[in-house]
């Protein structure tokens, strides 16, 4: 029934005017206005991602947005120095080194990071 359907993703900020500053100067994506107050990230060969404000929002408590990238190391650097700061994990499951990068954990290099308004995304490398 939805398998034609143009699917796209959504999730609440506190501050739609923070979101847009982070997600425009900080990581450098096209961001619109949309009439109704919303954002809409735009996101080559992607579809658009709508932030919404949400005067009672929670952080997700899960990886809302995930960003592939060929080099983990040089995206990280990039961001580091743009003010992004890294989820440092240290737990049985999970570790990831000083930079926040989780390496040869059973899947993909990766590392999280906080939009914001305290949602969780992420890098992950691809090559």
């Amino acid at each position: 029934m939805l398998q034609n359907s143009k699917a796209f993703s959504s999730f609440s900020v506190d501050d739609v005017q923070k979101a847009k500053d982070f997600y425009q100067g900080v990581l450098g994506i096209e961001v619109e206005d949309n009439p109704m107050g919303l954002i809409e990230l735009v996101i080559s060969g992607s579809a658009n991602v709508l932030l919404y404000p949400k005067p009672n929002h929670v952080p997700a408590t899960f990886t809302v947005l995930n960003f592939p990238v060929e080099n983990i190391d040089q995206a990280a650097d990039e961001l580091i120095a743009r003010g992004v700061k890294f989820e440092i994990y240290n737990e049985e499951y999970l570790k990831t080194d000083s930079k926040g990068i989780s390496r040869g954990n059973g899947g993909p290099n990766i590392a999280w990071f906080r939009d914001p308004a305290g949602n969780i995304l992420s890098i992950l490398e691809t090559s």
